[in-house]
């Protein structure tokens, strides 16, 4: 049976923003457009989901797997930006490519998520069974031939890979320069997804590549390079050295928060298994920072076998120093953003949605 389609769920987190009197023009203006991008990937995915289940039932189960996730919620940060993006440099909101770009970002991520599952044999995701652990549950079920495991990794690479086929459907008018935007982010993904599988396999404890990789694989195309798709699509390339600075420094604080979660936060608010960076090696920002002040971490990391509660240890007493690198980090993306050509009402939107980026718990 299906489940909550992506527009109920959009619905709902809209609905209890806007019964705040006090949320700006610029917020409405934001909050409008993500209503739609919803409402655009229900109608979307939906449709896919009839089309392809008409021709056999099986078909739409890779459409299902796209569907779920992305109707699990989420906290659709980057569509967030890309509208932003579009709405502070003068774009026309009912310009339907934003509507399409910000969509097509979003899908760009869930297929990110599910391989990345993969990739990290993460059981969850936004509080529900991972798409490999699911298909691969229903596989052993049913008794069907072949190896499990197996088979549900394989309904996730396909998954995966159909949601940002999507993706290139739904931003195939983009122009120009927008399309080398979207080039590029998506090359980025699956370079640093690879190097962070990379310098996992063999305990690289370089803190400068490590972190390279963490901003690339995550934080560059989580505000960046959406914030600067949205401009060029408004015909504001002018804006990409501010967007840069500002998406830059917040991606970084934005994984460091991301990595604090990873090992310091609740399973429960999170959705997904905490402390499993430490218990596969993953090089994570977050390690890189602390490698690069502390010889005890770097020996620790460097080791064959890690002691993962000595590695916490550490990094629990150097916490204090990475709130206050987040601070710094979140200082500076709003000084970038205050000096930027932008109406007044929009680098107070993009200030709010740096602190909000900063300093979430999930």
């Amino acid at each position: 049976m299906a489940g909550p389609t992506v527009g109920t769920v959009a619905r709902g987190r809209a609905a209890g923003v806007l019964g705040d009197a006090g949320v700006s023009a610029a917020r409405r203006a934001r909050i409008d457009i993500m209503r739609r991008v919803d409402e655009r990937l229900d109608a979307f995915l939906g449709a896919e989901r009839r089309r392809w289940a008409a021709v056999d039932g099986r078909g739409a189960v890779p459409v299902d797997a796209v569907t779920s996730l992305v109707a699990a919620g989420g906290k659709r940060l980057r569509p967030a930006f890309c509208v932003a993006g579009f709405l502070s440099a003068g774009g026309d909101p009912a310009d339907g490519r934003v509507v399409d770009s910000a969509a097509g970002v979003e899908l760009v991520h869930t297929g990110a998520l599910i391989h990345d599952d993969v990739l990290d044999a993460s059981e969850l995701r936004r509080g529900t069974p991972t798409v490999h652990v699911e298909q691969a549950r229903g596989h052993e079920e049913r008794g069907w031939l072949g190896e499990p495991r197996r088979y549900g990794e394989g309904v996730a690479i396909i998954s995966g890979v159909l949601a940002t086929v999507y993706a290139d459907r739904l931003t195939r008018d983009l122009p120009p320069a927008a399309r080398d935007i979207w080039g590029e982010m998506l090359t980025e993904i699956q370079i640093g997804q690879f190097l962070d599988m990379a310098v996992a396999a063999e305990g690289v404890v370089e803190p400068d590549l490590l972190r390279w990789v963490a901003i690339c694989k995550s934080g560059r195309y989580s505000i960046h390079r959406p914030l600067v798709l949205g401009a060029a699509l408004a015909g504001r390339g002018d804006l990409a050295p501010a967007f840069e600075e500002y998406g830059e420094t917040l991606g970084e604080a934005f994984q460091l928060r991301d990595d604090l979660i990873g090992v310091f936060g609740d399973s429960g608010a999170a959705g997904k298994p905490v402390g499993l960076d430490l218990e596969q090696h993953k090089m994570t920002l977050l390690l890189a920072e602390a490698a690069q002040r502390d010889g005890v971490v770097r020996e620790l990391i460097s080791a064959r076998e890690w002691d993962t509660a000595r590695i916490l240890e550490r990094l629990g007493e150097s916490r204090e120093l990475i709130e206050r690198r987040i601070a710094g980090l979140v200082e500076r993306a709003c000084g970038a953003i205050d000096r930027a050509e932008l109406d007044i009402a929009w680098r107070t939107e993009l200030t709010e949605m740096a602190y909000e980026v900063a300093y979430r718990n999930r």
